[in-house]
C-alpha cells in the first residue's frame, strides 16, 4: 500500500508540474458552480489559495473551504464535497483556469465521469490521512510547491 501511495504521489507531482507552469487553477462549487472556493495552485501565501490555512479558502473554519469538515464543501457526507467518495452531484467542485477551461470535477470519486485526472491520487492522499482534512491539506499543498 505504501508503494502505491508513493507511486501515486510521484504521478501526482508530475501532473502538478504541468499545471503549475501553465495557469492558475481555480475551484468553483455549488449550484451552477457559482461559488468560488479558492485557487488550487497559487501557493500558500495568496489570500485566495486553498493552501493558506489562515485565508478564507484554506481555513478549516471557513464555509468556503474544502477543508472545513463541517461545511458544505468539506464534509464527507455532503454531495457538494470533493471528499464524498460516492457523490456524482453536479455541485461537486470543478477545477478550471481563468479562461474557463475545464480540468474536471475535483473529487476523490475516481469513477465519476469527467473527474480530474488525478482523482485516484487525491483519493490515496485522503485515505492515507484517514480523512483528516488538515493532513490532506498538508500533503496536497506540499505536493503543489
Amino acid at each position: 500500500n505504501m508503494k502505491k501511495i508513493i507511486l501515486s504521489l510521484t504521478v501526482f507531482f508530475l501532473l502538478q508540474a504541468n499545471y503549475a507552469y501553465s495557469k492558475d487553477l481555480m475551484l468553483y462549487g455549488g449550484s451552477g458552480h457559482k461559488d468560488f472556493l479558492g485557487c488550487f495552485n497559487c501557493g500558500d501565501n495568496s489570500s485566495k489559495s486553498i493552501c493558506n490555512e489562515y485565508g478564507t479558502f484554506g481555513s478549516e473554519y471557513s464555509s468556503s473551504s474544502i477543508f472545513n469538515e463541517y461545511g458544505t464543501y468539506g464534509s464527507e457526507y455532503s454531495s457538494s464535497s470533493p471528499w464524498n467518495e460516492y457523490s456524482s452531484s453536479n455541485s461537486v467542485p470543478v477545477l478550471v483556469d481563468k479562461q474557463g477551461s475545464f480540468y474536471g470535477y475535483f473529487t476523490i470519486n475516481e469513477y465519476r465521469s469527467k473527474a480530474i485526472d488525478f482523482a485516484d491520487t487525491l483519493s490515496d492522499i485522503y485515505e492515507s490521512a484517514n480523512g483528516k482534512l488538515d493532513e490532506v491539506q498538508e500533503k496536497l499543498c506540499a505536493s503543489l510547491k
